[in-house]
């Protein structure tokens, strides 16, 4: 008998180990902490703005705590082992429910990155045949950035080309972003036996373009969160920076359907003439962020609806919403099979499978381009759909909304 205590208490301990450190609570909202004898609550002298409710109705060693914010602010309590022994300490931040638009749209996304992008590095054979790479010599790596030459701003691939046959072979001083950082470097361009142009041996991109889906809008700050995931590179996969970028409507022209090690693909076309309907300020792991202009939100998008917090969210039922046919929003049914205790903002928040037939008919499952799709469970936003399973296009990840809110700040 007193093994099989010692093993209840030992259990609960170790759950209690794994409760987040970190809570969100909202103001006027009951939340149960499911912390039974012989833990208790220690609230101090800063537990004024949160009240404590013993729940009723339970035999004695069963009875649980629930906490009620009732002020909006930030407080601290301790758990404690029969009333005397500190086990862990909580930060409790009290907030409002913060309420988002869903969207779900199509959209199509034209990003500029911070000077060019350098996508391969390849040796220059120069007009008495040797073959020379400047830009090995002068240190550059494929992901590098130019942002500057000779301290002239570099926005587009033609002007590298300009810049370079105007020097000839007067050394350049490069400036190159890696890793976040700048650094410089010196080069010098040799003539090419190919066209007689002056060349560093560099491929490179300013631009790119794709599809994707729409999250949410935020009316407090008329912000925007899509796709859930960052936009990388298709040949070096590195995350783009961002110099500025543009946020169009978009129309589903084609689907192909996701199969096992073949990931499918919604395939749209967009115009920049007056299809444009915001832009982007932001892109990094967790999504694209910017602004949209208030005439797309008055006329494109519903009405406001709350979020769930990421230790809100269950393993269960839920739905997705996303632009197939007719280029409309449909709602279509997925169960959460796993979701994640997550103190750190991560992409794989929680496993998703699409259940509802008419969608896995249509693609499969999971595609490019549903990224960004909104999920919905219990009449809550709860997060996006963010990457698909290779080998099972039916399941994917998705990302706790709370953690794209998170990213509104870094703009």
């Amino acid at each position: 008998m007193f093994l099989t205590i010692l093993l209840v208490y030992s259990l609960c301990f170790n759950k209690i180990l794994f409760h987040p450190s970190n809570l969100k609570i909202i103001k006027g909202e009951d939340k149960n902490l499911d912390i039974s004898f012989p833990f208790s609550i220690d609230y101090g002298k800063e537990g004024n703005i949160v009240k404590p409710i013993f729940n009723e109705g339970q035999k004695y060693f069963k009875k649980s705590y629930s906490i009620n914010g009732t002020e909006i602010g930030e407080t601290k309590f301790q758990l404690k082992f029969l009333g005397l022994i500190p086990v862990k300490n909580y930060n409790v931040n009290i907030v409002n429910r913060p309420e988002l638009i869903p969207a779900g749209n199509s959209i199509g996304v034209s990003i500029n990155t911070k000077g060019v992008l350098i996508v391969a590095i390849t040796d220059v054979i120069d007009i008495e045949g040797n073959r020379i790479s400047p830009a090995k010599d002068a240190g550059l790596k494929v992901g590098d950035s130019i942002v500057k030459i000779n301290n002239e701003k570099i926005v587009t691939a033609e002007q590298v080309v300009s810049i370079l046959n105007n020097v000839k072979e007067e050394k350049v001083r490069i400036t190159v972003l890696r890793n976040k950082g700048e650094f410089d470097t010196v080069a010098v361009p040799v003539q090419s036996l190919q066209d007689n142009s002056y060349r560093l041996g560099i491929w490179v991109r300013d631009k790119t373009t794709g599809i994707g889906t729409l999250t949410y809008y935020n009316m407090n700050n008329n912000t925007f969160g899509a796709l859930g995931h960052g936009i990388t590179d298709v040949d070096t996969g590195e995350l783009l920076e961002v110099e500025n970028g543009l946020v169009m409507k978009a129309r589903v022209s084609d689907i192909q359907q996701g199969k096992k090690g073949d990931p499918g693909e919604i395939k749209g076309v967009f115009y920049k003439t007056d299809q444009v309907i915001g832009d982007i300020k932001l892109n990094n792991e967790f999504g694209i962020y910017g602004n949209l202009k208030d005439e797309y939100v008055d006329k494109e998008l519903e009405k406001p609806m709350k979020i769930a917090f990421k230790d809100e969210v269950e393993e269960g039922k839920a739905h997705i919403l996303t632009t197939l046919d007719d280029n409309k929003i449909d709602k279509y049914e997925i169960e959460i099979l796993k979701t994640t205790r997550q103190d750190k903002v991560s992409q794989k928040s929680m496993v998703i499978k699409i259940k509802d037939k008419r969608l896995l008919n249509k693609t499969g499952g999971i595609v490019q381009g549903m990224s960004g799709s909104p999920i919905i469970q219990n009449d809550k936003i709860v997060g996006a759909v963010t990457h698909v399973f290779v080998n099972d296009p039916t399941k994917g990840y998705g990302l706790y909304i709370e953690w794209m809110l998170n990213q509104e700040d870094k703009q």
